[in-house]
């Protein structure tokens, strides 16, 4: 089943502010106001139809724009046969709100205490809300949308934080959420993106062309041709070291992630693949073949450890720093990054982030755009809604990763497969988008209860899905 979508690409977020600005360039350019809404109400009548097979349905309606538009997918879905229902806050308090009000000729219930219906539809507040609910709304929205079989909501739900996805007030899972124009921070971002459900963007003509944040997408990675070799697929060397577990595990990945040629140092390590090659770290570090360096899965923090980062820091090649190396870093070594020729790609959870650089203020976005800027690295934010962040301010954000991901090895995982996108010659932003990619896909493959061990086996065939 298809719905309304935007235009093929990486999908922009736009915040509560970029989204007026870009309805305001569209009302410079001589569109009405109420024309927009009559737009979006029209996406969201027609998503609904889609989505639903249109059973009886109740529309709530708030005193914004959001409303508006809740009038206008209740006129739509009523001129297509829909037995719909209106029910609202009160009247409408802006201008658009009141004449799209005004072209609904059916009657208009107050939500207290209104009969509930198999498809409830929240158009109460959309972008743009900075504070709670009041309870008995917040109340009644629960009550309505707990009673339906379906539920949709326009925009976001209401009751959620446009930029950070701060939960506000109580808010039901939705079934589906129709983003209008373009994706918002809070679709994506937690703890509010569960409570999106599905996510259909409708195109009502915003250009998210200047935006500066994106949603991850599927990475097109081809395939080798009969020109490569395993050099020119790319040589990567891992840094071993008290915990050679974790490094094995990076390496692994990497050669699952499609690395032509994978380098493991470090002392007593076993196992694994024979075509993994064990190396002396100087070695490693000193050949000219070397595409790019994992350093950190399991590195230890001793003075040995020590001496490993800053060897590997200095030898000139591409760089991820993961695990142990965050916690190295953040005794003062975070300003030896922006001496290196390109960015280093760092990949902390938040207890390593918050090592690194403190509280930053902000949402999970704002935050790592910061870390970015200060450390002239990518940051890599993990957990749930990973975000990407370039020096320059351009960020993404991935979809909500599996929640069996949320356990030992899976960082050292990614690690391994971001070094070998780095190896292949892959810019850096990318390269980390394009690993979170295959990590989450690797993952949803390999199912429930999985471990990070898994996830490498499973990693030939999410590359084969970006071929």
């Amino acid at each position: 089943m298809s719905l309304p979508t935007s235009k093929p690409g990486p999908r922009p977020i736009l915040t509560a502010a970029e989204t007026r600005a870009a309805e305001e360039a569209i009302f410079a350019r001589g569109v009405p106001v109420v024309d927009l809404m009559e737009q979006a109400g029209a996406a969201v009548a027609e998503a609904a139809w889609r989505y639903a097979a249109m059973p009886p349905t109740l529309i709530l309606c708030g005193p914004g724009n959001n409303g508006g538009d809740g009038y206008v997918a209740a006129r739509h879905l009523a001129e297509r046969g829909v037995h719909v229902r209106v029910a609202a806050t009160g009247e409408p308090k802006t201008e658009a709100a009141a004449a799209m009000r005004a072209r609904w000729d059916g009657p208009v219930e107050a939500i207290e205490g209104a009969r509930s219906a198999p498809l409830v539809i929240d158009a109460l507040f959309g972008t743009g809300l900075v504070r709670p609910l009041d309870s008995a709304l917040a109340a009644e929205l629960a009550r309505l949308t707990a009673a339906a079989k379906l539920s949709i909501a326009v925009d976001l739900p209401s009751g959620v934080s446009t930029d950070d996805g701060a939960v506000l007030s109580p808010v039901p899972v939705f079934d589906l959420t129709v983003a209008l124009g373009a994706l918002k921070p809070a679709h994506l971002l937690q703890p509010s993106a569960p409570y999106c459900g599905r996510v259909a963007v409708a195109d009502i003509g915003l250009d998210g062309g200047a935006a500066r944040l994106w949603e991850v997408e599927r990475p097109h990675l081809p395939a080798p041709g009969p020109a490569d070799h395993k050099y020119s697929r790319g040589l990567l060397a891992v840094i071993g070291g008290a915990m050679p577990g974790a490094a094995l595990l990076a390496a692994t990945a990497a050669q699952r992630a499609g690395a032509g040629y994978v380098v493991l140092t470090g002392e007593n390590i076993t196992g694994g693949p024979h075509a993994l090659v064990r190396r002396g770290e100087a070695e490693a570090l000193a050949d000219a073949r070397t595409g790019a360096v994992v350093v950190g899965p399991g590195l230890g923090r001793d003075s040995a450890a020590r001496r490993r980062l800053r060897a590997a820091m200095e030898a000139g090649h591409r760089l991820v720093i993961d695990a142990d190396g965050l916690a190295l870093l953040a005794d003062g070594g975070i300003s030896h990054l922006k001496r290196l020729a390109e960015p280093a790609v760092l990949t902390p959870h938040e207890g390593e982030f918050k090592r690194l650089f403190g509280d930053l203020p902000g949402s999970k976005v704002d935050r790592a755009r910061a870390a970015a800027e200060r450390s002239g690295a990518i940051v890599l934010l993990k957990g749930a809604d990973s975000v990407v962040a370039h020096p320059d301010g351009r960020a993404a954000v991935t979809q909500t990763a599996p929640a069996w991901l949320a356990s030992a090895g899976t960082g050292d995982v990614l690690a391994g497969i971001i070094g070998a996108l780095l190896a292949r010659g892959i810019d850096p932003f990318a390269a980390a988008q394009a690993a979170l990619w295959l990590h989450g896909d690797a993952a949803r493959r390999a199912g429930a209860a999985l471990i990070a061990d898994d996830l490498p086996t499973h990693l030939p065939a999410a590359l084969a899905a970006c071929a």
